[in-house]
């Protein structure tokens, strides 16, 4: 009963972590680490030089596609899937840009560009998340048929 149990676990764990699913999950994790340190950035106006942070997921994504492109794989059917294999390595990163100064006291951080990029960030947010949905409404929507 116990290794029906586990093949169960077993398929269903492999339908949920698709390449698609993966990527979005990622998004999230990624906007999710941009709003903190957005509002890490918002907290910290008024204090003496302090340098604004920033998130870099998209750059690295691109980065990593870049050196995807030069790898020569065969793929001997049109529909096999690609290599993900470099494409699970991209991580976002934080760094401070230390190069601008908004302020005579030393400080960067400047309001209304946080703000846009909060509201940015928000529209990214949502739109993953309704994207993520979307792939487990499917989903559901296919074991849900499958009983009929």
């Amino acid at each position: 009963m116990e290794k029906t149990i586990d093949g169960v676990f077993t398929v269903i764990q492999d339908l949920l972590n698709t390449p698609a699913a993966n990527w979005l999950e990622r998004g999230l994790d990624a906007s999710t680490l941009r709003q903190r340190v957005l509002a890490n950035n918002l907290a910290n106006v008024e204090t003496p030089n302090f340098k604004r942070s920033e998130v870099s997921f998209e750059e690295e994504l691109k980065k990593a596609q870049a050196q995807k492109a030069n790898l020569a794989l065969v793929r001997t059917h049109p529909r096999h899937r690609p290599n993900f294999s470099l494409l699970k390595e991209v991580r976002p990163r934080i760094y401070m840009d230390s190069a601008s100064t908004m302020r005579n006291d030393g400080n960067n951080v400047d309001v209304d560009s946080e703000n846009a990029k909060l509201a940015i960030n928000s529209l990214n947010y949502n739109t993953l998340t309704q994207q993520l949905s979307s792939q487990y409404s499917r989903l559901r929507n296919v074991i849900n048929e499958g009983r009929r």
